[in-house]
């Protein structure tokens, strides 16, 4: 960790506290086939980390005593590299909870991986894929050479399985990132102009998720580089809106790190900030078994004004 990151743990961010718990969103390990820069988990080919199938039945096991969580939220690096992950997928199908795959899209194309999109298809596993621009270079520029091109023929594989199309119960969802220190724009206004691009090449899809970039990891290191971090900051508090706050993700999400240990949002958890504002140590997912975690306080910092700036920001786009 850059050693300026730690400076976003001092906060003089709002107390919350949380909701009922719906959502288990669980990072199954950093490997990944691309590098990106917006990355907050500085994912990558060379990552070994990767949760083990231990830590996976300790999941299914929290999924079957919680029958308040509806929704298992996958993610990584690419989740779908994780050597457990169909028989997760399966197994929390099995007990009717919705699965939701933060998938970056290339994946579908990587030796021993074509089989994918048709199991994604058969287990109505809802795909949230990232596509932070509708424009080719934008994609190049952010994600890697030729990811624009993998991305559309994902796209139109997957609009060919159902994907997308109304009636099928196949959700697709695009994630916008901003190409560098700046907000989303208006995500209504970004995903006409999206329907309008892809649609141009027969791509369709359910919904664009906008999402602000988190000044840590990879992207807080890249603007600390760049002389940008601190104006980062700066316009992130400055944008701040209180009425965000009653709708952002921490809420009512537990974020699962690779090893099984949990904390309030998959941001804290590349901070390493435990669960609970009061929580001096990490806990693992075994000791939340049975517990109620209703009105508990959340661990904020500095961070936190990402996800209340503007039109605010989670993990399924902005909150207003």
């Amino acid at each position: 960790m850059h050693a300026i990151f730690p400076l976003l743990k001092v906060s003089n961010f709002p107390p919350i506290h949380r909701t009922q718990l719906t959502t288990l969103q669980v990072n199954l390990g950093y490997l990944c086939n691309q590098t990106c820069l917006h990355c907050h988990v500085n994912a990558g080919p060379k990552r070994l980390e990767q949760m083990s199938a231990d830590t996976v039945a300790q999941v299914l096991a929290f999924l079957e005593a919680h029958a308040e969580v509806r929704t298992l939220d996958l993610t990584g690096g690419a989740p779908e590299m994780n050597p457990h992950f169909q028989h997760l997928v399966r197994a929390a199908r099995v007990l009717g909870v919705s699965v939701i795959d933060r998938c970056n899209l290339t994946i579908l194309e990587q030796p021993g991986f074509e089989q994918l999109a048709g199991f994604l298809a058969a287990q109505q596993v809802e795909i949230c894929a990232s596509l932070p621009c509708y424009l080719s270079d934008n994609v190049d520029r952010q994600r890697g050479s030729g990811v624009f091109e993998a991305s559309l023929r994902a796209l139109h594989r997957l609009n060919a399985l159902g994907y997308g199309n109304a009636g099928s119960g196949l959700l697709l969802n695009l994630v916008y990132n901003p190409q560098g220190a700046s907000l989303p724009p208006s995500q209504p206004a970004l995903d006409s102009a999206y329907r309008l691009h892809l649609g141009d090449m027969g791509i369709v899809f359910n919904q664009l998720y906008t999402i602000t970039n988190m000044p840590i990891s990879r992207f807080g290191s890249t603007l600390v580089s760049q002389g940008k971090f601190h104006d980062y900051m700066r316009l992130l508090r400055e944008s701040y809106r209180s009425e965000n706050l009653d709708a952002v993700m921490c809420r009512s999400l537990v974020s699962v790190d690779w090893q099984g240990y949990v904390h309030d949002c998959d941001f804290n958890q590349m901070l390493e900030l435990p669960l609970g504002a009061t929580n001096p140590q990490r806990i693992h997912l075994a000791d939340l078994l049975g517990r109620d975690l209703y009105q508990a306080p959340i661990h904020t910092a500095d961070h936190c004004y990402g996800c209340t700036a503007g039109q605010g920001s989670s993990c399924g786009g902005a909150l207003v």
